[in-house]
């Protein structure tokens, strides 16, 4: 990628936004929490691809198997956390070390990340994880089956680079069983749907977080609605129906956001 194509099309987006915080020659990070090999690989592959970035811009490390590295923010492009198996809204009791782990670690990375307005792109479990450290109430109300919805850009979301070339309303995949209620403070709410209220957010200028999947194409929610049918997300007894109805969207619009994501902040 050029460097300064991206820089430019972040410019001309006339959004009044700064400088960007991260390091444009640096490479993106994922930061994973997906123990089945498999599943975590697919993951980092779906992800790169969507970017159109090479492996060697894109770092992995799986915080399910070992603490967080000491990082050095100022050599990052940006940062990406992917889906997760975790479910934050559960009782502290039910969870094991290693989401506490977690959860404590991305806490304070996100303290980092949101005072320097370091890029970042949290999907699905990202939303949650950045809700709550915003203040956020993240809980059942809103979680949604396993499918593709419709999500609507509001007019702070059309005028986003992350955002330039998708439509109005485009479908995505989702499954998740908890959502944010609403949006937090001082985040700006850029995408929405009927189902769950905040499908994408931005804080500051370059922190973002959506609820569904711009990493997923259609193998790719098959292969994972496989993985965790016993996890409580559907009816395993449905599991060609569900097969069914994720084959028959189209979520090609979805996948632009990943891609922006890297064209403006790489």
């Amino acid at each position: 990628m050029d460097a300064g194509t991206g820089h430019g099309d972040h410019e001309r987006a006339g959004n009044g936004r700064a400088e960007v915080a991260g390091n444009r020659s640096g490479e993106f990070l994922l930061l994973a929490t997906r123990a089945d090999d498999a599943v975590a690989d697919a993951e980092y592959e779906a992800v790169r691809r969507f970017m159109g970035v090479p492996a060697e811009r894109l770092r992995r490390v799986r915080l399910e198997s070992a603490p967080m590295p000491r990082l050095d923010l100022g050599s990052i492009a940006g940062i990406v956390v992917g889906g997760s198996p975790f479910t934050s809204s559960d009782p502290i009791e039910s969870k094991s070390d290693v989401q506490l782990r977690v959860e404590n670690e991305m806490a304070e990375l996100l303290a980092e990340v949101v005072a320097i307005d370091l890029p970042f792109f949290g999907a699905c479990y990202g939303v949650g994880t950045l809700g709550g450290f915003l203040g956020g109430v993240v809980d059942t109300t809103y979680g949604e089956p396993v499918g593709a919805v419709p999500v609507a850009l509001t007019p702070e979301g059309l005028a986003d680079p992350v955002l330039a070339g998708l439509p109005p309303v485009f479908d995505a995949y989702v499954g998740h069983k908890e959502a944010l209620r609403a949006i937090p403070p001082g985040a700006v709410l850029l995408g929405t749907t009927a189902t769950a209220p905040v499908q994408m957010m931005r804080v500051g200028r370059n922190v973002y977080a959506t609820q569904f999947h711009p990493e997923l194409d259609t193998e790719g929610i098959v292969q994972r609605l496989l993985a965790y049918r016993h996890e409580g997300y559907y009816d395993p007894a449905e599991v060609d129906d569900v097969v069914a109805r994720v084959r028959g969207a189209d979520v090609r619009e979805a996948w632009k956001v990943l891609r922006n994501f890297a064209l403006v902040y790489g």
